[in-house]
């Protein structure tokens, strides 16, 4: 065999290894995304997503690290908790969203739901005889979301739900919460000081608490619009 034979069975060893190669990546990327879906799937987050830079840009500069930090998901390593508090309309929701879909993309199990669904269905299990298993799939995820706490009455047994899950992910998993209630009006949200007392002992033990404030994005955004109707009106009046 002359040496351009031998060139060329090299070449075509290693136009078969290459190809061998690129299919084990297609297979790679299709199993990923296929989990990614089902992650995705099971973490049940609403469309509600926002730039991090905007974010930045419209908070002071002292709540900044606070936001910056938990978005590396460092947080998640040693199961500590990040507190969105601030009127309605200031963008919690959406930094939770965007930090649960960060977790997602890294690979970990997410949950979200609102704190009047979590109560709904804890009080649910509970009548079926599937309390057990209900706080199982509650704490499980390696992130849980609880969105809205204090827009909606939480009924006594509903707080005791929200306590017990809490309770069970302490020190094991992290919880991202967004609230409208500040942490020392708690007890009234609850109507129930100890309640109130024992979950925030354990949130605050390894937390990042962000206070938000500013107008809510859907105010400035109605206002804008009717500067600009109001601003093409009088353009066609003058």
């Amino acid at each position: 065999m002359g040496l351009f034979e031998l060139d060329q069975a090299r070449a075509e060893r290693m136009s078969l290894t290459a190809a061998l190669e690129r299919l084990l990546e297609i297979k790679v990327e299709a199993t990923e995304a296929r989990r990614l879906a089902a992650r995705l799937r099971f973490a049940c987050l609403p469309a509600r997503t926002m730039d991090p830079q905007r974010l930045r840009l419209r908070r002071p500069a002292g709540h900044e690290k606070l936001i910056r930090d938990p978005a590396t998901l460092r947080f998640l390593d040693d199961a500590s908790n990040v507190l969105f508090v601030g009127p309605p309309g200031v963008g919690k929701t959406m930094l939770a969203v965007a930090l649960a879909r960060a977790a997602v993309e890294a690979g970990h199990r997410v949950y979200f739901t609102t704190a009047a669904e979590l109560a709904a269905k804890c009080h649910k299990a509970a009548l079926e005889g599937r309390w057990k298993s209900c706080m199982n799939f509650l704490t499980g995820p390696k992130l849980l979301v609880i969105d809205e706490l204090g827009y909606l009455p939480v009924p006594e047994d509903g707080a005791s739900a929200l306590f017990q899950v809490i309770n069970q992910r302490y020190l094991k998993s992290s919880t991202i919460l967004t609230t409208n209630v500040g942490i020392a009006d708690w007890a009234g949200a609850f109507g129930d000081a100890t309640v109130a007392a024992a979950m925030l002992d354990r949130l605050l033990h390894r937390a990042a608490v962000a206070g938000i404030d500013g107008p809510s994005y859907r105010l400035r955004g109605h206002q804008n619009q009717a500067e600009a109707i109001r601003a093409g009106v009088n353009a066609r009046v003058s």
